[in-house]
């Protein structure tokens, strides 16, 4: 298969993933309608975009893996590509951090919490992207930023139920 066509492929597993959590937010749209979802737009529509952002997540690993499949043989691609997994995972510790010790953070803490929803969808890339790569090191790179997400997440989810009252 020629790699235009291969780049095609996967970009339409891509338009496929963007219309299918398009089509799962209008069906939460139909289903929510009513004097509810006009008292709270706002809650609406960020419960929206998260649905979005969860469906488009969970299908685009499809494309993605098929796109991680064709570079595996690439040492120098999986170096960077886990040395900027870890560096992404960090990210979402400072922001568990941010949010537990609010005052050691400033401002950022306020964007803490929005760091650490899209840790549901980055443990679950940095896993596929661990299972497709033939190199050792990376593949060990990429658990461990998988570990630190799923482990942020969890730890802050923890948080929030201890402190909810």
């Amino acid at each position: 298969m020629k790699p235009l066509t291969k780049a095609a492929l996967i970009g339409a597993g891509y338009v496929a993933a963007f219309a299918i959590a398009r089509a799962a937010v209008s069906i939460r749209i139909a289903a929510t309608s009513g004097p509810e979802r006009e008292s709270a737009q706002g809650m609406y529509a960020f419960g929206d975009d998260l649905l979005f952002l969860a469906v488009f997540g969970a299908i685009a690993l499809v494309p993605t893996g098929a796109a991680l499949y064709l570079l595996r043989s690439n040492r120098r691609f999986w170096e960077v590509l886990s040395a900027a997994g870890l560096a992404v995972a960090a990210t979402g510790v400072a922001a568990l951090i941010a949010n537990v010790l609010p005052s050691s953070a400033g401002a950022w803490s306020a964007f803490a919490v929005l760091r650490i929803l899209f840790a549901p969808l980055l443990a679950p890339l940095f896993v596929v992207s661990a299972l497709v790569t033939t190199h050792r090191g990376p593949r060990v790179a990429l658990l461990a930023a998988a570990a630190l997400e799923a482990g942020a997440f969890v730890a802050q989810v923890l948080f929030w139920r201890s402190h909810a009252a």
